[in-house]
């Protein structure tokens, strides 16, 4: 058997493979709802055979949203259709995980086909809040920086979504702290320049992330699986580093964190990213090796033999991929095949399957 359809065990969870569809935001929602592109859009995903399928960034507050489409589940009318799109995720015999996420400085802004652009209040936008009143783009309307109550509303808003994230049956949270939104944005010095218990040393730029992770803890079963994506570089200097993310790993390795997702960037628009093929891997193996936290890599993941020489190699657990999923749907069943493994096909589908 290729290791990439070896199943992987995370608490009381078991995935048939390593193959993960990562959260991609769709921008499709009114309202915060998941409508009928969700189930079309995940349930083909599901069906194409992979072990577990990573809702979009879900905003768990309505200032949290990156845009007015974003899918959401600030409030209990939205589980009902997602327990629709769930239950069907399982039918199927994939895990259905969220990712639960804030936007900070990043929200407000117009879906990418509608110019992507910042929207100001007079165009029906909403004030952005983050660590520090630093606007990600100079030109853009400058943040709200969060006080002490507004902090607290963060966490409980991440803990009441994590509530509702069960009821709407997720067997996994991944909580988003990358991409240069609101969790990243307090680790960052690029976007922290807080001098309160929040801000100055690693230890308090941290503290949100902690406290949210502890606040989900309290309402999410233990033997469900909680991961947190991060943004392993800033690619910046002074900004987050790799060695930064391998003390950040040891430290949420303790908290109970089960796997860690490693992205990278997002935060500042002038970095200078060298993107090309598997470019974040090296993140997710340093990480791994040096603290034996379970991983998984993201990143230009595009074929069968690339995710199995990471799974084998031991670089990580776990292989997201996003954009060749768009691509293709069924990337897992093509896989199998690729790697000369049989797998089971959906029996609607079983007429197509390739004779060995």
């Amino acid at each position: 058997m290729p290791n990439l359809f070896s199943p992987l065990k995370i608490k009381n969870i078991e995935l048939k493979n390593r193959i993960v569809v990562s959260p991609m935001c769709q921008y499709s929602s009114e309202d915060g709802f998941a409508n009928d592109w969700h189930l079309v859009h995940l349930g083909s995903r599901a069906v194409g055979g992979a072990s577990l399928i990573i809702f979009e960034a879900t905003a768990v507050s309505p200032e949290g949203r990156i845009t007015p489409d974003d899918l959401g589940i600030w409030k209990a009318e939205h589980v009902e259709g997602i327990k629709r799109i769930t239950s069907f995720i399982e039918a199927h015999g994939t895990v259905p995980g969220v990712q639960l996420g804030h936007a900070g400085r990043k929200a407000s802004h117009r879906s990418p086909w509608k110019g992507g652009t910042a929207i100001t209040e007079e165009e029906d936008g909403w004030q952005t809040v983050a660590p520090s009143a630093i606007p990600f783009i100079e030109s853009e309307p400058k943040p709200l920086e969060l006080d002490a109550e507004g902090i607290q509303k963060v966490i409980a808003d991440f803990k009441a979504a994590a509530k509702r994230s069960l009821e709407a049956g997720f067997k996994v949270i991944e909580l988003h702290a990358a991409h240069g939104y609101l969790l990243h944005e307090f680790y960052s010095p690029l976007s922290n320049q807080r001098t309160d218990n929040y801000g100055g040393s690693f230890e308090n730029r941290i503290r949100l992330l902690l406290e949210v992770i502890e606040s989900v803890q309290e309402v999410w079963p233990v033997e469900y699986p909680l991961l947190v994506r991060i943004s392993a570089t800033d690619w910046t200097e002074g900004g987050w580093t790799g060695e930064d993310s391998v003390a950040l790993a040891n430290v949420l390795k303790d908290k109970g964190v089960d796997l860690i997702d490693c992205s990278t960037g997002g935060n500042v628009p002038h970095a200078k990213i060298p993107v090309g093929p598997g470019y974040q891997v090296e993140f997710a193996e340093s990480i791994k090796k040096e603290t034996g936290m379970p991983t998984g890599a993201v990143g230009m993941i595009t074929s069968p033999e690339q995710a199995e020489d990471i799974i084998t190699t031991g670089k990580a657990d776990l292989v997201l991929l996003a954009r060749e999923f768009l691509r293709e749907p069924y990337f897992p069943l093509k896989a199998a095949q690729e790697l000369n493994h049989d797998i089971t096909w959906p029996l609607q589908y079983e007429r197509a399957k390739p004779r060995r």
